[in-house]
This record gives structure tokens, C-alpha cells and sequence, in this order.
């Protein structure tokens, strides 16, 4: 158990350090995550009903199943992708950052600052623009690799099965190959 800090600073700081290092995403990208996933789930739809001549009435429980089944796992694709991109992106981005916000601050306050307070400045400003990168490029590379095997799959993989079973493989497939992929890092 961790010994109770005197003031209410430090303790704010240990869960903003906490939270930053942990799998957990917050509620605004779970929505930017579900959101995205569901749209790129939703896509394979047009594809088996104008393509395929899936009746979209007929269908439209399977449809709404396999959406649904697809966009949670897309999303936790998209969750695990941003944690492993995460790190490697403030290792990447780490000096740059720190002379962004040294270069920011005005001289006066420069020299005021303890080092204490610069470096928390650009530990937070580096964690602010690796959470923003890798969001944004677990969403795009999930979502890349989502439509291509979707693409291969349904029109060169399983091109003889009937189009009910070719889009339940093809989904399945699709989002379960890029959920353990993204595990396997």
C-alpha cells in the first residue's frame, strides 16, 4: 500500500503519471474509438448489399450483429494500438518537445522556474502530443489494415461461398486478425 501524501498536489500528480501509463483510455477517446469503429465497421455493409446483392432488409440482423461484434473489436484494436505507439512516440518525440516548450516560455519566466516546474511542463506537454499521435495513427493503421482484409478476403479469399457466409468470415476475420495483431506487440 502507498504511503498517504501530506498535500493534495502530489497526490494529483502520482494519478496524472498513473493514468498516462496505464491501458485505460479516457472517455473521450472511447468515444473517438467507438465512434471510428463503428463507421468502418458500417462500411462492409455497402460493400455485401450493393456489391454482393445482399437484401439490406433481410440481412439487416446479421448486419447489425456482426457491426456490432466488428466495432468492439476495432476498438480495442484501435486501445491497444495507441498504448504500445504511446511510448514510443515520447521516446521519439522527447527533445523536440522539451525545446518547443523551453523555446515557449518567455524569458522572464524561464529564469523564475524551478527546474522542478520545467520539467513537468514538458513531461506533460510530451505526453499531450504522444497521446494525440498515437490515437490518431492506431485509428488510421487499424483502420487500413480493417478495409484491406475485408477487401482480400471477401473478394479473392472467399469469392465462391455464398455472400451470407462470406460476410460473416470476412468480418470475423478481418476483426479478429487486427484485435490479436494489436495484442501481439
Amino acid at each position: 500500500m502507498a504511503p498517504k501524501q501530506s498535500g493534495r498536489g502530489a497526490a494529483s500528480e502520482e494519478e496524472l503519471l498513473l493514468q498516462d501509463f496505464s491501458r485505460s483510455v479516457s472517455t473521450k477517446s472511447a468515444a473517438l474509438f467507438y465512434g471510428n469503429a463503428f463507421i468502418v465497421s458500417a462500411i462492409p455493409i455497402w460493400l455485401y448489399w450493393r456489391i454482393w446483392q445482399m437484401d439490406l432488409f433481410q440481412s439487416a440482423v446479421l448486419f447489425g450483429v456482426m457491426t456490432i461484434a466488428s466495432t468492439w473489436l476495432v476498438a480495442m484494436a484501435y486501445k491497444n494500438m495507441k498504448f504500445i505507439l504511446k511510448h514510443k512516440v515520447v521516446q521519439k518525440r522527447e527533445d523536440a518537445v522539451a525545446r518547443e516548450v523551453l523555446r515557449k516560455l518567455p524569458e522572464a519566466d524561464n529564469k523564475k522556474m524551478s527546474k522542478k516546474e520545467k520539467d513537468e511542463r514538458i513531461l506533460w506537454k510530451k505526453n499531450e502530443v504522444a497521446d494525440y499521435e498515437a490515437t490518431t495513427f492506431s485509428i488510421f493503421y487499424n483502420n487500413t489494415l480493417f478495409l484491406v482484409l475485408i477487401i482480400v478476403a471477401s473478394f479473392f479469399l472467399l469469392k465462391n461461398f455464398n455472400p451470407t457466409v462470406n460476410y460473416i468470415l470476412s468480418m470475423g476475420s478481418s476483426a479478429g486478425l487486427i484485435a490479436l495483431l494489436s495484442t501481439s506487440r
